[in-house]
């Protein structure tokens, strides 16, 4: 079977572009690496969203929430049964390791078959690849570049590496769960787009003493033992440290871009070149949906303001 289009990715935008498909009559297929909406599946246990249920609905189908703002299982929960009830061709656990265009398809070959398809969305947004510190002693067991349960860090001394969300929620649960918390930010401040409930929070607890905040610093190494640190006068300081959660944001991954051919402007923060009416590629009959198209702006698209990519792709497909 040739499919009309071949989605990479079974997030929710992926889930999107599938069910735009299956409205416009075209045949269709989801691959997608790792388990259904794989990037959510590894936030942070006790995450919850910015945006409100009904911004991260999927074809109008009710995202009902018991909370104002959904967590991470709520969320979970909603896009497997958006997917199971509507019987969403999808392929789970399977990469696509190759792309080959022919005359008249496209063959795509994964670690477990190849498929032939008329036209590909990329779907992959950009929690795979960490933006890594490049300093010596990062490759060792106790550096986490993804946070996942607070217990785990209890009575231990963690370093938290920025000042995201992600950052600020963990130095806020972990020491809530008994850590003694320092972090290690480069700028002066708590980030400005840290949620408006939670800023206050971190502010407070810094403030306060009960997290140590060093800011305007980077890390220079970590040890087994400890890190160290050197602010923005040159001064260096090392604290007793046995974790190291270096939540300093991720990336898409470009290079799978590249060998599609796809084209990225370096000196514009690596975003993709594309028609921002079809969505469509410098490469005939690949398009781009969701995260991956702000390149390393990865705080422009969310699903609440790229669900409207699936159906400008599938309509241009379409046509």
């Amino acid at each position: 079977m040739t499919y009309d289009v071949l989605i990479i990715g079974g997030g929710p935008i992926g889930i999107a572009c599938a069910l735009e498909a299956k409205k416009k009559n075209l045949s269709y297929i989801i691959i997608e690496k790792g388990a259904l909406v794989n990037s959510l599946y590894h936030y942070p246990e006790t995450m919850t969203f910015f945006s409100t249920s009904e911004k991260l609905e999927l074809d109008h189908i009710p995202f009902i929430s018991k909370n104002p703002k959904p967590t991470k299982q709520e969320a979970l929960e909603y896009y497997r049964r958006v997917a199971t009830s509507n019987q969403i061709n999808i392929r789970l656990f399977e990469e696509v390791e190759s792309v080959k265009h022919h005359d008249q398809f496209i063959e795509v070959n994964t670690n477990k078959t190849s498929y032939a398809t008329h036209n590909i969305v990329v779907a992959t947004g950009f929690y795979d690849i960490p933006n890594k510190l490049g300093v010596k002693g990062e490759d060792l067991d106790k550096v986490k570049h993804y946070y996942k349960d607070p217990h785990y860090y209890a009575m231990q001394n963690v370093v938290v590496v920025g000042a995201s969300n992600s950052a600020v929620d963990a130095a806020l649960e972990t020491y809530r769960k008994g850590a003694h918390v320092s972090m290690i930010i480069r700028g002066s401040e708590i980030g400005q787009r840290v949620k408006y409930w939670v800023r206050p929070d971190i502010i407070n607890r810094i403030e306060e003493g009960s997290i140590k905040a060093y800011f305007n610093s980077e890390i220079t190494e970590i040890t087994q033992s400890e890190v160290v640190f050197r602010n923005n006068k040159g001064k260096e300081t090392s604290i007793t440290n046995d974790f190291v959660l270096a939540l300093t944001g991720y990336k898409p991954n470009f290079k799978f871009l590249e060998k599609l051919g796809v084209k990225v402007e370096a000196e514009n923060n690596y975003i993709p070149i594309y028609d921002p009416q079809t969505m469509k590629t410098n490469v005939d009959n690949i398009y781009l949906a969701g995260v991956i198209c702000g390149g390393m702006e990865t705080h422009k698209w969310f699903i609440e303001n790229s669900r409207v990519h699936a159906a400008m792709i599938m309509e241009h497909i379409k046509n």
